[in-house]
């Protein structure tokens, strides 16, 4: 059971069109951890470092770094 209540805390992934992102989160991946994997894409590390932006080549998301 307490399984079952960790998987339903779990964001769904690809809900979103565009989402923020911190430093304390690099490296950026899409889907992010916090995301179920199960009915995604591949994960893919993005490089947002140097521009601030990103977008997953797989489902388009774009990440915007904000700090």
């Amino acid at each position: 059971m307490a399984a079952a209540a960790a998987v339903s805390a779990k964001v769904m992934p690809n809900a979103e069109k565009t989402y923020e992102v911190h430093r304390a989160d690099l490296p950026v991946s899409c889907p992010m951890p916090d995301m179920t994997v199960w009915n995604s894409h591949p994960k893919v590390y993005l490089s947002i470092e140097a521009t601030g932006k990103a977008k997953c080549p797989y489902c388009g998301a774009d990440f915007v770094l904000v700090d």
